[in-house]
């Protein structure tokens, strides 16, 4: 009834503003409450975000996208918006995400290119409305999520009171040191399937950008490059990690010593990440009835495990972080 209900809201909507002659077709959601539509009218295709209030609030997506917008951005126009209603009609990039343009064997150094020069763009900005801070509270919050979902949900495995204690306090001191980082604006989810090519072209339009923080330098390269969805070889990380770091504003270069600093912090921002898309992606899946993102887990994993390798973390000191499904601790 509720579902047929915002049925009807969204057809009212999209008739008065574009008429009748609508063709509404479904579109992949995200990990919100937020659906998305193909709107189809007098031969031009558009998007409907439908983010149903209490759940959602488009309020901040319109914020964000106006100032990525300013600040040169690729985002997509907007043609029409009903805050109270939670609808938002807006340009339609396709369906030619960065990962499925890997996936037809696009060249990917085209693609970086254009990411690193819009995240050099962003994070020059001068965001028009405050953010959020993400703080040392929040890592924290983020990487309890691994101990509420994914542990007991994927692993099997409650954690008691002591291990809870012993898991945060490994983290504690490095949490600390990607707080202390530069900040500046952040996406958030700056990554292969929040970056589409419109009509198959550059620059990249980005999209899933409404929870924008201010963050470390770190956090969106680190979004990139250790990208929960893509396994990219660690050399081509590394290059484009040198390209980004070569061109950082000298204010922010200083506060790494040398390269093998920066990249040492890009990867403990990483570490944090994966953390927190490990817990997330176990929620989707327990909580909200959204299997498919169990299916995220082993690559993400992966990439977590990796990076305890490299910044010398052993399961001697936190064997939570080694849980897996296939064995508990591993």
């Amino acid at each position: 009834m509720v579902a047929e209900l915002r049925r009807k809201a969204r057809e009212r909507w999209l008739h008065t503003l574009l008429g009748a002659d609508v063709i509404v077709a479904s579109l992949a959601g995200d990990a919100s409450f937020r659906c998305y539509y193909r709107v189809t009218c007098a031969g031009c295709d558009y998007v409907l975000m439908d983010a149903p209030p209490p759940h959602e609030d488009v309020s901040p997506f319109m914020a964000v996208r106006a100032w990525f917008d300013e600040a040169g951005l690729r985002v997509s126009k907007l043609y029409g918006a009903d805050i109270e209603q939670g609808f938002l009609l807006l340009e339609d990039f396709g369906d030619l995400t960065w990962a499925v343009a890997l996936q037809k064997g696009v060249d990917i150094a085209p693609l970086f290119t254009d990411a690193l020069r819009q995240l050099h763009l962003l994070q020059a900005s001068t965001p028009s409305l405050e953010l959020a801070p993400f703080d040392v509270e929040r890592m924290q919050c983020e990487c309890a999520l691994y101990l509420d979902w994914y542990l007991p949900r994927v692993v099997s495995l409650a954690p008691d009171a002591m291990q809870r204690e012993q898991f945060l306090a490994v983290l504690a001191n490095r949490l600390s040191v990607i707080e202390s980082l530069p900040r500046v604006a952040v996406h958030l989810d700056y990554h292969s399937r929040n970056l589409m090519l419109a009509k198959g072209q550059l620059p990249l339009g980005q999209i899933d950008y409404q929870d924008a923080v201010m963050g470390p330098v770190t956090y969106d390269l680190a979004s990139l490059l250790y990208d929960c969805y893509q396994d990219y070889p660690e050399e081509v990380r590394l290059y484009w990690s040198r390209r980004f770091y070569e061109s950082l504003p000298k204010a922010i270069a200083v506060a790494f010593a040398h390269f093998d600093d920066w990249h040492y912090k890009l990867r403990l921002t990483a570490m944090q990440r994966h953390i927190k898309a490990i817990g997330i992606f176990a929620r989707l899946a327990h909580r909200d009835g959204k299997q498919q993102f169990l299916t995220e887990i082993p690559l993400t994993r992966k990439h977590l495990l990796e990076e305890l390798a490299f910044l010398g973390i052993t399961a001697t000191m936190s064997p939570l972080l080694f849980a897996g499904p296939e064995m508990g601790l591993d």
